[in-house]
Formats: C-alpha cells, structure tokens, sequence
C-alpha cells in the first residue's frame, strides 16, 4: 500500500464489478474515493461493503464528476480509474513502492481492453493509454462532459509504469450497443457546442473508414468474431456521431 495515493473512482450502475475494482485499488491505496451519480443496481452498498468511500452526487460530466472525487480525496496523488478498470499485479506492485518526488511527474498508464472474457489484442481497443495518475497541486481535469481531458503544468515529464489497467469495456454486445450509442450522442452535443460540423460526405464515409481502419489496418480481424463485432460497433459510432451532429447543427436557425 502506498499511503501518498489516494484512488479515485466515478461509476453508475457497477455492482457487477465494483467490489473487484476496490479490492484492487485498495491494495495500493488506503484512500479509495468512489464518486457515484445516480445508481440503482445496488452499487452504493457493493462500494461500502467493499470498502470505499462513498460520495453520491449527480451527473454534470465525466470531468467535473471526476473532479468532484479528486477534491474530497486525503493525498494530494491521484489514480484516476473507471469502475470497470482493474490494474494488474504488475501495475499495483509497481504503485506500492512508487516514490512521488516531483509533482510535475505524469504517470502513464496501459490498457488491455476486454469484451466479455476475451481480451483484445488488435483494432482500436488495442493501442490504449492513458496518464491517469498525476498530483492535483498542479493537475485536474476539464469540465468536458465527455472526452476528458487533463489539464497539463507549463513544464512535465512522462513515465510510463509496468503493468497494465485491465478495462473490461463491455460484457455483451448488448451492454456494447448502449455505450456506444451513449457516447456517440454525448460526442455529438459536444461537436455541437465547439461550433464542428458535419456534411453529407463525412456522415457517409466516416463509418466504413473506421471500419476498414480498425478491422483490416489495425489487424481487428485476428481477434476473431469480437474483432469484427468491435469494429462494427466503432463504425456504427463514427457513423451516429456525425449524423447527429448534422441534425443538431440543421436544427439551428439560418
């Protein structure tokens, strides 16, 4: 356990697997901060009964949201996960024993990204990273709703750990097609609001680009029947984003 790190954690319906989730951080942290919006599958009482901190709030966004937990956190060091996102031995050994001499340091972080019981190795999903663990002193997020991003010091310096967050982005297709139609219509509000726009070309070859990226560029297809389900899926997305913009967009006065 590292007592310099507190882990922070926003989720919504994740009892399913936000017990695991804590049990995992709370090996690298004595301080697990778990930001809830709104759950009604019982996750509020899987995070106490696990061991978290509960914080119950509504939803303004994934920045602010995250915010919200950095904020009510005891260290002044941050790993910033999802409820879905695990890290591995490797990564929680090697959180353990990190020594955090100079805030201005980011830590990058690597995914493996699963779909059901399968882990990904090829396509999109399979070239994931992120800098998730940071000091708030110097570090915090933006308010975007979605597509966070964080907001970075005049000078820094990048460390990538050993080890791997394990995200286990979806359990079926079913969950699949709910995320990705939640995130193409958050993205399009967001595209709306920045003032992009989206033409008919774009609306139709935008969808079959990624496909043709992710599945035959990207290797999707070595992942077998969840390669070509993900890459449909991220075509399906890129194809909603940018025909809801151009709704949202035709919609405003000429």
């Amino acid at each position: 356990m590292n007592n310099a790190l507190s882990v922070v954690i926003i989720c919504r319906n994740e009892a399913h697997i936000i017990r695991d989730t804590i049990a995992a951080a709370r090996k690298v942290s004595d301080d697990v901060v778990v930001v809830d919006s709104g759950s009604t599958d019982g996750t509020q009482q899987a995070v106490i009964d696990a061991g978290g901190r509960l914080i119950e709030t509504g939803w303004d966004g994934y920045g602010p949201n995250k915010n919200k937990g950095v904020a009510q956190a005891r260290h002044d060091w941050i790993l910033s996960i999802d409820a879905d996102e695990i890290p591995d031995e490797t990564l929680i050994r090697k959180l353990q024993t990190l020594k955090f001499n100079d805030p201005s340091t980011l830590y990058n972080l690597r995914f493996r990204a699963f779909f059901g019981d399968q882990m990904i190795r090829f396509g999109e999903w399979a070239r994931d990273e992120h800098i998730r663990l940071y000091n708030r002193t110097v570090v915090n997020w933006d308010a975007a709703q979605v597509h966070e991003s964080l907001q970075l010091p005049a000078a820094w310096k990048i460390i990538t750990l050993d080890g791997y967050i394990h995200h286990y982005t979806s359990r079926n297709l079913q969950e699949l097609a709910a995320k990705t139609l939640h995130y193409a219509m958050l993205n399009a509000a967001k595209y709306h609001r920045q003032g992009k726009k989206a033409g008919w070309l774009r609306c139709r070859l935008s969808g079959p680009f990624s496909f043709f990226t992710n599945y035959l560029l990207r290797l999707g297809f070595l992942d077998g029947e969840a390669g070509y389900t993900i890459a449909k899926m991220n075509a399906w997305y890129t194809w909603l984003k940018y025909t809801q913009l151009r709704d949202l967009n035709s919609r405003e006065p000429s």
